[in-house]
């Protein structure tokens, strides 16, 4: 095979390489040429090349992951990890996890890559839990980070503040005090409705507050002051959200039409009520929670015909 039609076989797939003949796979230019590539390519490449730092350095620089097959002496190259764990975020996590330990305990390291992965934090050194920068460029990334670091973290406004625009859950696990900060609440909620159980009562009677809840989670309805169940801009937008919060409105709202439409447009598997629910009610169904006056409406009955 000449090694123009083996690269043309490797362009196409990478994972090829592995069933090329040895003497490519030993072939420094040609390896060199796929790991630009694709960086996860370095797996299949000789043992030899894969002690060579300048095809390991171009690998990573395609795909910081790569380093999972690099030799285990360049897991403790410094140029190599640090250029590893600045690449883009993965659902397969950070580079800094396959690094060796030593460089586990590198401050610069750890901080670029928690800049890309937050959960990253979890493979460096433990010492970092109680590193505020650290923690805090951690929970921008990731707010779930807040549940295994320092305990003191969870009375910092700053880093709850980060943490909530990533995961709304994090406000249950903020210090009482913060749960009645205005802006660390709105913003959680803006993130998922949900967190409104674990902010303080006052706010459930907060429109602006309970409007961007219900908008994130329609049945955050269900959370707030009953007032909020006749108001209309409310309704509406908890209808938008998830149809069947339909069931907890106001009577006197369910014979208003946009409401009711809006409701049935959003009336599907996917929502989170039938996603939790040991039963999916249809749009036809749902009718039974519609005032009497509108359950032979034309348009109300096209959208049930529909999603029949």
């Amino acid at each position: 095979m000449e090694k123009k039609e083996a690269l043309k076989i490797v362009k196409d797939d990478s994972r090829e390489l592995k069933n090329l003949p040895v003497h490519f796979k030993k072939d420094k230019e040609f390896i060199l040429r796929i790991v630009k590539q694709d960086g996860y390519a370095l797996e299949y490449a000789h043992i030899s090349l894969r002690k060579d730092k300048k095809i390991v350095l171009e690998a990573v620089k395609q795909s910081g992951l790569a380093l999972e097959f690099a030799d285990d002496s360049l897991k403790k190259d410094r140029e190599i990890v640090l250029e590893a764990v600045k690449q883009d975020k993965s659902p397969e996590g950070n580079a800094l996890k396959f690094a060796d330990d030593s460089l586990k305990k590198d401050r610069e390291i750890v901080l670029e890559a928690v800049k890309k992965e937050g959960l990253a934090i979890g493979d460096a050194d433990k010492s970092f839990m109680k590193d505020r920068e650290i923690v805090l460029e951690a929970v921008k990334q990731d707010g779930f980070v807040l549940d295994f670091v320092d305990d003191s973290f969870k009375k910092d406004r700053e880093i709850i503040l980060g943490a909530v625009k990533t995961w709304h859950g994090a406000l249950k696990l903020a210090d009482e005090s913060l749960k009645k900060d205005r802006e660390i609440v709105l913003e959680a909620v803006k993130h998922g409705g949900i967190a409104l159980q674990d902010a303080d009562k006052s706010f459930k009677k907060d429109k602006e507050i309970v409007l961007e809840a219900v908008k994130s989670y329609g049945f955050a309805l269900d959370l707030v002051d009953d007032s909020f169940k006749k108001d209309r801009e409310i309704v509406l937008e908890a209808v938008k959200q998830d149809g069947y919060a339909i069931a907890i409105i106001d009577e006197s709202l369910k014979e208003d039409k946009e409401i009711v439409l809006e409701a049935l447009k959003k009336v599907d598997k996917d929502s989170l009520w039938s996603r939790y629910s040991s039963s999916y009610l249809t749009p036809k169904e749902l009718l039974d929670d519609v005032d009497d006056s509108l359950k032979n409406d034309p348009d109300i009955l096209a959208i049930v015909n529909k999603k029949k």
